[in-house]
């Protein structure tokens, strides 16, 4: 295969990303223990470790979003609104159409300290994190709950295209700034009767007056403030300094629902350069493209064994 090369050319997020998937995916036979060996063989070698962390990392962690779960901490809702399609899991209960802001950020308020705000399951997060310790690493993540900031890599080191449950913004995105709503949305936790909030609570945009909303791109007007575009270009630089260097793609939980921003593009990034291989953790998606053979590894298994058998693995090299 030829190798693609770049010669002082910067790899941009606009030429990263990729909606093109591959048309030789297979599941891989190969025994689990040697799967297990060739990835700890991979990124012991390896000088560069990008990681690419989806929903699947947060769940392995201990993250929970429905079943008994979300009936225990979203009964009420459950009985003002109906189970129906939506009030089954925190993921499709945020689309639910609420009738009124103050119903909006009665769910909302909620969703954000459960599902970021509060949430602290990182001890899986920081295993991995000391096994890399001697990595040159970077996270590319479309998780909203700050897992690996909480697990203590520095936020230069992180960049979350898909916003967080830590702050808000104006609904029609009329000015590019976002706004802390930690301790608001501690307040209407306290104040909500009946799932809704007091009309004096619901945020009001502080430019156009209009109506806020969650900074996570859930529509067409997601804002991506500076520190969005700070985050963005520290990623560019860190890929366009590891592209011809010894580089392991660590995909963690990343399914089909935005493969667009890390599964395609890791892909991409395996097809072009014979320098770069792919580790795949998926607990039921880890197919890989046929064609890169040794060059990437899919383990279909509980991810949270999987990066503790890595691991361990890693550290015997």
């Amino acid at each position: 295969m030829k190798l693609r090369k770049f010669p002082n050319q910067k790899i941009t997020l606009e030429s990263f990303l990729c909606g093109t998937p591959a048309r030789d995916y297979i599941y891989q036979d190969t025994d689990y223990d040697k799967q297990i060996g060739n990835a700890a063989k991979m990124i012991h070698n390896a000088d560069y470790v990008l990681i690419g962390a989806g929903a699947g990392m947060s769940t392995a962690a201990g993250a929970q979003y429905g079943g008994k779960f979300f009936e225990e901490n979203f009964g009420e809702f459950q009985k003002k609104y109906g189970k129906g399609p939506y009030m089954q899991d925190m993921y499709y209960a945020g689309f639910y159409p609420f009738p009124d802001e103050e119903s909006y950020w009665g769910y909302w308020s909620k969703q954000a300290l459960l599902g970021g705000i509060n949430l602290d399951v990182t001890p899986l997060h920081r295993l991995l994190l000391n096994a890399l310790s001697d990595k040159k690493i970077f996270v590319l993540s479309t998780n909203a709950d700050a897992q690996f900031v909480k697990a203590g890599l520095p936020g230069e080191k992180i960049f979350c295209t898909q916003g967080d449950y830590f702050h808000i913004q104006c609904g029609r995105g009329c000015h590019d700034k976002i706004y802390d709503a930690v301790d608001l949305f501690y307040q209407m936790d306290q104040a909500r009767i009946d799932c809704r909030i007091p009309s004096f609570m619901v945020p009001r945009c502080p430019v156009c007056g209009g109506t806020m909303d969650m900074n996570l791109r859930k529509d067409n007007y997601f804002v991506q403030n500076a520190g969005w575009y700070e985050s963005e270009e520290r990623f560019s630089d860190y890929l366009s300094e590891a592209i011809d260097k010894k580089l392991v793609l660590l995909e963690l939980g990343v399914g089909f629902n935005t493969p667009t921003i890390i599964r395609f593009p890791f892909e991409k990034l395996v097809r072009e350069h014979d320098n770069i291989s792919l580790i795949r953790l998926n607990l039921e998606q880890a197919i890989v493209p046929e064609s890169f053979g040794k060059r990437a590894v899919g383990i279909n298994a509980d991810m949270a064994e999987s990066i503790k058998d890595i691991v361990e693995e890693v550290k015997r090299k």
